[in-house]
């Protein structure tokens, strides 16, 4: 402990977590646990069959399996943590430890924003200017952009987790969340909070609002391209193809924008644990099976890859 004034400043926070353990919350645990597995199997699926099979080498999946890179960091920076509090009993972690989660957490969250945008602006290119797509999404260019991605993510984690460790903590050490998420962790701050909740509503401007201009600019335009397309097996796919995508972006950015654009006068813990959710928990797990496993050439690969196995009993 450290003192400020009369007040004693706390040396590390409680995490509250997500569940108590009553049997539905046991249950919800459960589930939980299933879909962060899910989460980690599909994902380093995709990062192995697309690295693997040479017919998956091009900038759509070259984008995906960074997608599932990141998923799979950004699920295994909550939920090993909120489970190993849970079982227990104990959810105890110091301010370094806080900073570091706020800090791998912001990072992540940050860099699939980004990607996710230029993911967007892959399949317009793809598909209104198919003839100069090679040329427009070289190696150097996507190379450029997933760099991009972990350098804005990078840079906001950084001054979002500096900034907040920065303010003297005095009362509660209780944090009603499952993790180290800022605006839980900033009801905790003795302190006047309100400029750097406007620093953050900016940062979130460019991390959120500007990336999701981005997508939702680029499946506009690639609706007015599928519109034009003669055959109608097309158009459903098309239409199958981006409402899909569409959902899982709304989802993800719509959540990670109550969080951290909506007034702290506005927040509640129960409001905010379930919203976190989706952005930690389900779109890491729905990714793979929405951008990758309903592809037929993900799946062919997949199967040509589970051919190879020895432990699947065929002969080569």
């Amino acid at each position: 402990m450290a003192w400020a004034g009369n007040q004693t400043l706390i040396s590390h926070f409680v995490l509250l977590g997500l569940f108590t353990h009553t049997p539905l919350h046991l249950l919800l645990f459960s589930i939980i646990m299933v879909m962060f597995l899910v989460a980690l199997s599909g994902n380093g699926l995709m990062i192995l069959v697309i690295n693997v099979d040479s017919r998956l080498h091009s900038p759509m999946y070259f984008f995906l399996s960074w997608l599932s890179l990141m998923d799979l960091m950004l699920i295994s920076t909550i939920v090993p943590r909120m489970a190993t509090d849970f079982l227990l009993g104990r959810g105890s972690i110091s301010f370094t430890g806080c900073g570091l989660q706020i800090l791998f957490f912001l990072t992540l969250l940050g860099d699939e924003c980004f990607l996710l945008a230029f993911m967007a602006y892959d399949r317009y290119v793809a598909i209104s200017n198919p003839l100069r797509y090679s040329v427009v999404m070289n190696r150097r260019v996507c190379w450029l952009m997933v760099g991009g991605s972990w350098l804005f993510g990078l840079v906001d984690g950084l001054i979002q987790a500096v900034f907040t460790l920065r303010f003297p903590y005095c009362g509660s050490q209780e944090i009603d969340h499952f993790f180290c998420e800022v605006p839980a962790v900033l009801k905790l701050a003795c302190a006047d909070t309100s400029l750097y909740e406007t620093m953050i509503y900016v940062c979130c401007v460019l991390m959120l609002l500007l990336p999701f201009s981005v997508i939702s600019t680029s499946y506009l335009q690639i609706l007015v391209a599928v519109l034009r397309m003669h055959s109608a097996k097309g158009r459903r796919k098309a239409f199958a193809t981006c409402s899909s995508h569409m959902a899982v972006v709304t989802l993800f950015y719509g959540a990670a924008m109550i969080t951290y654009m909506q007034p702290q006068i506005y927040h509640s813990s129960k409001q905010d644990k379930v919203v976190s959710a989706f952005y930690t928990m389900i779109t890491p797990m729905l990714n793979p099976l929405i951008y990758s496993l309903r592809n037929k050439e993900v799946t062919g690969a997949l199967r040509k890859l589970m051919g190879r196995c020895p432990c699947s009993g065929e002969q080569g």
